[in-house]
């Protein structure tokens, strides 16, 4: 499950050039080494137009804990037909592109190392995210599918949902079956694994 992501945000402009989308960086402040519970950028369609926002990373929902109900954030999003999310999901104003320059998923049983990956062929890539409003203001998660051939091997689980360039515009404007057929893995030949600092 990933839970830690990069954004740089020199490359915002560069979305110009290879998704058509004229992105300019939000007025609020953002992390660029993005946690849960952090303030990320993201990109959605109001009103027909293209903007950049920021919001926190991560979903409050209430779960059963042993003896009460206890508050969670939820970063990644895999039940596409669960009720809770299925609301947003099936409402294209509240699609969102997360950017992204690499993230990274754990190593398992290696305590705090991550692997690291990246998009070959973009500087800037992006997650298929979802957003809502809530009692801490707008926040957001992003849908995770089955890995692909380069993320199983080292993280079985799952990774997020990336998308091609060409599908920003349908991702922000289809209905709820064309963003569930969406989530779908990358093409593992567009990927590499990166070394960070």
């Amino acid at each position: 499950m990933c839970n830690h992501y990069r954004n740089n945000p020199e490359l915002i402009s560069t979305w110009r050039e290879y998704a058509g989308f004229d992105v300019r960086q939000p007025n609020g402040e953002f992390a660029t080494d993005v946690y849960p519970k952090r303030a990320g950028m993201i990109v959605r369609k109001e009103d027909g137009v293209v903007r950049s926002d920021v919001m926190t990373w991560g979903v409050p929902t209430m779960v059963k804990g042993a003896t009460k109900m206890l508050e969670k954030r939820i970063t990644n999003v895999r039940n596409l037909s669960s009720n809770f999310w299925k609301s947003m999901l099936a409402n294209p104003a509240q699609r969102c592109l997360v950017p992204f320059s690499t993230f990274a998923e754990p190593k398992i049983g290696q305590g705090r190392e991550e692997w690291w990956f990246s998009v070959v062929d973009q500087p800037l890539a992006a997650f298929a995210g979802i957003w809502r409003q809530s009692e801490y203001g707008p926040v957001y998660a992003f849908l995770t599918c089955e890995p692909n051939e380069l993320v199983a091997p080292l993280h079985p689980k799952a990774m997020p949902v990336i998308l091609d360039p060409a599908r920003y515009d349908e991702w922000l404007s289809t209905d709820y079956a064309g963003a569930c057929a969406m989530a779908q893995p990358f093409p593992s030949i567009r990927m590499s694994i990166v070394t960070q600092a």
